[in-house]
């Protein structure tokens, strides 16, 4: 007894110590996250802190210098290629190692690794997607190609070298947080984060949901209300663009679609999402002061932090290059040389598909295709939980690709979907090599180099705009594009049978482009690639076309352009949308809106329909379209999982030539007929209630627009809020050139004027270099980039030039 006594402190400290030291489950080791010698305060940087190092590494053959200006952007100094990538990839990893693998771990459907059993249900959807499967097999193959193996390898060595040196008082905070390190870079980890940016702008499908609608009101209500080609577009490739080819030929089978389901097919796919889009458009000599092209690019996708882009500078003998690379991924994905300059938008043209499959046996053994059983094949994927726990699930693979739902009694997954649709998407293609385009881009000098350099990509189909000093501008929307019959696709395919694949791919030399238009620009922003003339079918639904509008009336009016003409365009909050509908509207307001709502109908009826951030009329005009469309189509089509809305436009065509449309009358009503009337004023009294609930009384201060919109720079961690921006105060909308929505928008801004002798480039993202939240680097041009700015972006001719302002740098030197 005396001897338990003795002891007992001493057992107590060494059980402290023990809990406190080590994890436990989804507990983090939280003696050490909250030690003052190695937890969360080290990774608050001093003020004043600086790179300084001269670092001895195995994985390099000669020195290598990286200086790092005020912004802390890296411009490297190698003198071959594999030390370039060397280094790019351990400074990238010694910024932002745990956002790279976050991702990686995303696209392979691992999170439950290290935030536990919640993310199962989202890691089991992304591994039967396939992508960790496809992304291995692509690594796999580079293997084979030797200039693709070497930039591969080097970078994975730089990311190593840096996760070698790395201790636990130097990992970024949210290793610490959740209880994990990071492991060894690969290839295949960069083919994983690739496979991630393919899936954020290329998976979603819209098949069943118009299927369903086939099945509940006919194909021609399909037809009407979901057109394949909208009333008021401003393609990509100016109209009247002779196309220069010989098409090859595509079979329209008799039957276009599998038979429509006896009740609604729920696949619980995500819909394509238009706000994930992107500006970018280059004029030419002809427009410009200068008498040379300028080139802009701002990407739209999700808000995040850490930064979906990294800036840097590469340089060695044979290239010099600027722009932003993807974190994990070697190479410049947008920017310039002394040369040219590139950016990208998404095409959003349709590459995946469903097939109905009709399966023998209740294990899937087999499926009909041509009139015989064809056997399937089956992945088991292991899913290993935090706790140690494994899961395991059977994916079945078609020829079509994989079966994304199963019925299954075991788990709640999928348990309204049901059985039998196999997937095919262009992202599983395992052929090319995307990584080689932008590596010919790095090096481009001229419009031949720019058009090779595209043959070698595969996937998402992006708008790859151009611009050289040779007065050269460009567009193409570029992927490896299957070949497809008019509406292929639209609906859910038929699984039996061989003409409802795929038919090949539209040669690369025949996807759509331009050279030089008589115009004098190029652009694009995410609408139609073509107008209907184009010989191949690339899909029925893209962005709507009023950012493309908006770009195109400005710049075709636009003379002796600037940089700055250029930035004040990204940054226009014009709504195009609201001047086509609100002539269509407003006359059935007024004289009708009671005391409650006159003032509002007085504030949307004066506005200039600007959505600028003190702007009442933009937030009730977004607030009212939402609750129109509402009013409108959710009696015919209210869940958004098994049904869609038309599209705005043609909600706009029938407002104006159709009042008398029965869709007007609500069904839930039977004792009452709507008419177009009724819903004009009754959703406008609804929107003005909705934000007096929300926001107060009608006021400039509590209705202006930037407030109520209120955009958020969300971590990627939703739990890690604090380390969020919120409530930043910003114009714009989805619709709106400047596309800053609450939560997407320009995630990097780019404006580029060429020169003979030395090209000038500005841009910024709304984030910072940093991946550390503990670091001023983390989020230090969120304020400039909320203000519509840019920084000019040091592009230096070698390394003999001094940065200004800045002494920070590393000499990486071979080991001896």
């Amino acid at each position: 007894m005396k001897f338990i006594k003795h002891f007992w402190s001493l057992l107590v400290t060494v059980a402290l110590v023990f809990l406190l030291h080590n994890p436990h489950g989804s507990i983090p080791a939280l003696g050490r996250l909250f030690s003052p010698f190695e937890g969360f305060l080290q990774n608050t940087e001093k003020k004043g802190f600086e790179i300084n190092e001269d670092l001895e590494m195995s994985g390099v053959s000669a020195p290598v210098e990286v200086k790092f200006d005020a912004n802390r952007v890296p411009h490297i100094f190698a003198e071959n290629e594999e030390d370039l990538y060397f280094a790019q990839g351990y400074v990238i990893a010694k910024d932002r190692i745990w956002q790279m693998e976050f991702y990686t771990l995303v696209a392979a459907g691992r999170l439950t690794e290290v935030v536990g059993e919640r993310a199962l249900e989202y890691d089991r959807y992304n591994r039967r997607l396939g992508m960790a499967k496809a992304a291995a097999e692509i690594a796999e193959g580079l293997k084979k190609d030797p200039l693709s193996s070497k930039i591969l390898e080097s970078y994975a060595k730089g990311v190593n070298a840096y996760i070698d040196q790395i201790d636990y008082k130097n990992l970024p905070l949210e290793y610490k947080i959740l209880g994990y390190k990071p492991s060894k870079w690969s290839p295949y980890k960069t083919i994983l984060m690739l496979m991630n940016m393919r899936n954020t702008l290329s998976g979603g499908s819209n098949d069943y949901r118009v299927s369903n609608i086939v099945s509940a009101y006919g194909l021609d209500t399909v037809k009407d209300l979901f057109p394949d080609y909208p009333s008021d577009d401003s393609p990509i490739i100016p109209k009247g663009t002779e196309w220069n080819f010989t098409p090859l030929a595509v079979n329209t089978p008799d039957q276009i679609m599998a038979m429509p389901e006896a009740k609604e097919v729920s696949l619980n796919i995500p819909a394509a999402r238009p706000e994930i889009g992107s500006n970018n458009w280059a004029v030419s000599g002809e427009k410009s002061a200068t008498g040379l092209p300028i080139l802009a690019n701002d990407p739209h996708l999700t808000l995040s932090l850490p930064s979906i882009w990294y800036q840097m500078q590469l340089h060695t003998p044979t290239m010099n290059v600027y722009g932003v690379a993807l974190p994990g991924s070697p190479g410049i994905v947008i920017g310039f040389n002394k040369d040219i300059a590139w950016g990208v938008t998404n095409v959003g043209s349709d590459v995946m598909d469903f097939y109905k499959i009709k399966f023998k046996d209740a294990q899937k053994s087999a499926y009909w295709y041509e009139g015989a059983w064809k056997p399937t094949k089956t992945r088991i994927e292991e899913f290993k939980l935090k706790s140690g726990v494994v899961i395991k699930d059977t994916v079945i693979y078609t020829h079509h690709g994989p079966v994304l739902y199963n019925e299954d009694k075991e788990t709640n997954f999928s348990k309204n979907a049901p059985a039998g649709h196999a997937m095919r998407w262009l992202t599983l293609e395992t052929d090319g090599s995307d990584l080689l385009t932008f590596y010919y881009l790095n090096k481009a000098k001229n419009y031949d180099d720019y058009r090779k350099a595209l043959t070698y990509y595969t996937s998402p189909p992006q708008n790859f705009i151009f611009a050289s000093n040779q007065n050269d501008i460009s567009i193409t929307p570029n992927g490896k594009l299957p070949l497809k019959w008019k509406e292929q696709g639209k609906y859910i395919l038929d699984g039996s049978l061989a003409s409802h694949d795929w038919q090949g791919w539209i040669p690369k030399d025949q996807n759509p482009t331009v050279k030089n238009p008589s115009r004098g620009f190029v652009s694009s922003a995410n609408q139609f690639s073509t107008d209907p003339t184009y010989p191949y079918y690339l899909g029925w639904k893209f962005a709507p076309a009023y950012r493309g509008i908006r770009i195109n009336e400005r710049l075709t009016a636009m003379k002796n352009a600037t940089v700055d003409s250029l930035r004040m365009l990204q940054n226009d909050n014009y709504n195009v949308a609201a001047r086509r509908v609100l002539p269509l509207l407003l006359p059935y307001l007024e004289g009708k809106t009671d005391k409650s709502a006159k003032v509002a109908f007085d504030a949307i009826k004066t506005w200039d329909k600007v959505n600028g951030a003190d702007a009442v009329g933009a937030t009730i005009y977004e607030r009212w379209v939402k609750e129109l469309m509402r009013w409108i189509w959710d009696d015919e089509f209210s869940d958004e999982r098994k049904m869609m809305y038309p599209a705005e436009d043609r909600t706009w065509l029938m407002i104006q030539n159709q009042p008398e449309a029965v869709w007007f009358d609500n069904v839930n009503t039977k004792d009452k007929k709507e008419l177009i009337s009724d819903i004009v004023l009754g959703s406008f009294k609804a929107t003005v209630d909705s934000l007096t609930m929300n926001l107060g009384p009608q006021s400039p201060e509590t209705w202006a627009w930037g407030k109520a919109k209120s955009t958020k720079i969300k971590h990627l961690v939703p739990a890690f809020s604090s380390f969020s921006r919120n409530d930043i105060n910003t114009g714009g909308g989805a619709g709106i050139v400047n596309a800053t929505t609450a939560t997407t928008g320009p995630s990097w801004r780019m404006v580029v004027q060429l020169d003979k002798e030395w090209p000038k480039g500005y841009g910024l993202y709304p984030g910072g270099q940093s991946g550390n939240p503990g670091s001023k680097y983390f989020d230090n041009m969120v304020d400039t980039w909320a203000a519509g700015k840019l920084d000019t972006l040091i592009f230096l001719k070698n390394n003999k030039e001094v940065l200004k302002g800045s002494t920070q740098r590393i000499v990486i030197k071979p080991k001896k």
